[in-house]
């Protein structure tokens, strides 16, 4: 079993990683409907994750597993690019006039787009910051 696999069967840091991805989600502003897509999971799931009950677990497949570690790095990179919460939590939501975005938000792109948007968002914002990845 790879190390990858063995998370995605321990309940408890999937769970823990989901919640940190629906916190983050949220600050951003993304609507039930985004966070869900972007994580691929059910709206019940998201519900409990916001919760944050120390005692719940879940099950995670690896696209979900991969999803949130997506989540999370883009939220590393903004922290590396902004300063300011405004803009750290701001800019996911803001229409970017970039040409990767074309007048669209990145929660835009990355809530409609499937995985492979939600990685190029990443790569995206990763080169911003000087590709530390």
């Amino acid at each position: 079993m790879t190390t990858l696999e063995a998370q995605i069967h321990d309940k408890s840091k999937c769970a823990a990683g989901l919640k940190a991805a629906a916190a983050i989600l949220e600050k951003w502003g993304a609507s039930v409907e985004q966070a869900t897509a972007i994580l691929r999971i059910s709206r019940s799931t998201y519900a409990r994750a916001k919760r944050r009950d120390p005692e719940w677990q879940v099950s995670l497949d690896k696209d979900q597993f991969t999803r949130i570690s997506l989540v999370l790095n883009i939220h590393a990179a903004l922290r590396v690019i902004f300063d300011n919460p405004e803009n750290l939590y701001g800019f996911m939501a803001m229409a970017n006039h970039n040409t990767y975005f074309h007048s669209r938000s990145p929660l835009q792109i990355i809530s409609n787009g499937g995985i492979l948007a939600l990685y190029d968002t990443f790569r995206h914002l990763d080169s911003l910051r000087g590709a530390q990845w």
